[in-house]
C-alpha cells in the first residue's frame, strides 16, 4: 500500500523498530505541518492509507474529497480531529486502537517534571544561573503539601505513586463515577469541588477531552486555588474553559502554571499572551513525546495497516465501510 505519514516533525519513526513493520509497503513520511487543506490534498492525492499523529492534523470532508485513493485512516487512541461520518461518506476506514489496560508513563513522568519544575522554581533559577546572576528566588519543598489529582485513571494513579514517593499528600476529584471508584478504593476524594481546588498546593488535571469534559475546568474553579499554587495541565488545553487560564494567572490564582497543551498547536507566536506570560511553565505537547512511547504507539497503528493489507482489518471505528 502507498502509505503516508503526517507530522513527523523530528522524523522520528523511521529511526524504530516498529518502523520495519512497513518494510512491504510504499512509505511517505512528512515532517512539516500543513493545515491548508488544497495543498494537503495535493500531497497526498496517492495516498491509500494515512497515518495520523496524534491530533496534529484534522480530518474533514474537505480534504477527504480530495484523496480519491484513500481506503484506511490508521492511528491510535481518541479521534476528536476525524470526522468519522465524513469517512464513512468517502468509503474511508478509520482504524484506531484505543488504549486498555497500559498505562502512558511517558505523560506521568512529564507531569511530574512539571511539578517539580513549577515547585522548585527551575526555568526561572536555570536562566538566572546562566545569565550570571546565581540564584533567583526561593522554591517550596514537595513534603508534606498536597496534591490535587482531577479525575480518577491511569496516568493519575502513576502521578499519585510518585507523589506518595516524595511524601506529598494526595487528594482526589473527578466525575461522580470517578469518586466512588477512588472511595471504594480508600483513596482520599475531596469533601467538595470547592475544597479540592482551594486545599491544594498543586492541582493537575488528568481527562479524557469528550463533549462532557470540554470546558470542564472554569475560571471560579481556579480562583478557588491559593495564590502560591500551580496548576499542571498534561491532558488537553480544551478541558479549561476558554481563557480562564491566562485570567487566572493574571489574578494570581494560581500562582504558577505548568502546562503542555494549548489550544492552538503548534503555537509559535512567542508574542501569545498565555506563551508569554511570566507565571506560565510550558513544553509543546510533548507529554507521549519519547522513543519508547512512540515505539509503542505506532507499533500498534502499522499493525492495523498490515491487518488491513492482509484483508482482516482491526479496531474498525466504522466497520460498515470495510462490510460494504
Amino acid at each position: 500500500m502507498k502509505v503516508h505519514i503526517l507530522d513527523d516533525w523530528f522524523d522520528t519513526l523511521r529511526g524504530l523498530p516498529c518502523f520495519q513493520k512497513l518494510e512491504s509497503h510504499d512509505v511517505t513520511v512528512w515532517t512539516d505541518h500543513v493545515e491548508d487543506v488544497d495543498q494537503l490534498g495535493k500531497r497526498l492525492q496517492a495516498a491509500e492509507a494515512l497515518v495520523l499523529f496524534r491530533e496534529r492534523t484534522k480530518i474533514k470532508s474537505a480534504l477527504l474529497e480530495r484523496l480519491p485513493n484513500l481506503k484506511l485512516i490508521s492511528q491510535r487512541s481518541v479521534y476528536p480531529h476525524i470526522d468519522v461520518p465524513a469517512c464513512t461518506n468517502h468509503g474511508v476506514l478509520l482504524s484506531s486502537k484505543v488504549p486498555g489496560s497500559s498505562t502512558n508513563y511517558a505523560a506521568a513522568e512529564l507531569t511530574w517534571a512539571l511539578i517539580m519544575a513549577a515547585m522548585r522554581q527551575l526555568p526561572a533559577q536555570m536562566a538566572s544561573a546562566k545569565a550570571g546572576s546565581w540564584q533567583s528566588s526561593v522554591g517550596k519543598t514537595l513534603n508534606g503539601r498536597r496534591l490535587g489529582l482531577y479525575g480518577y485513571g491511569r496516568i493519575a494513579k502513576a502521578v499519585a505513586c510518585y507523589a506518595e514517593a516524595f511524601g506529598m499528600d494526595v487528594v482526589w476529584w473527578s466525575s461522580e463515577r470517578g469518586r466512588e471508584r477512588a472511595l471504594a478504593d480508600a483513596a482520599n476524594v475531596a469533601p467538595s469541588r470547592e475544597a479540592f481546588f482551594a486545599q491544594s498546593d498543586v492541582v493537575s488535571v488528568h481527562l479524557r477531552l469528550k463533549p462532557e469534559t470540554l470546558g470542564i475546568i472554569t475560571a471560579n474553579d481556579l480562583g478557588q486555588m491559593q495564590r502560591g499554587s500551580v496548576f499542571v495541565n498534561t491532558s488537553r488545553a480544551g478541558l479549561i474553559e476558554q481563557g480562564a487560564l491566562l485570567h487566572a494567572l493574571n489574578k494570581g490564582q494560581p500562582g504558577t502554571a505548568a502546562i503542555d497543551v494549548f489550544d492552538t498547536e503548534p503555537l509559535t507566536d512567542p508574542n501569545d499572551p498565555l506563551l508569554a506570560h511570566p507565571n506560565l511553565i510550558a513544553t509543546p505537547h510533548i507529554g507521549f513525546v519519547t522513543e519508547d512511547e512512540f515505539d509503542l504507539q505506532f507499533g500498534d497503528v502499522f499493525d492495523q495497516i498490515n491487518a488491513y493489507a492482509q484483508g482482516e482489518p482491526t479496531h474498525m471505528i466504522n466497520p460498515e465501510v470495510w462490510t460494504a
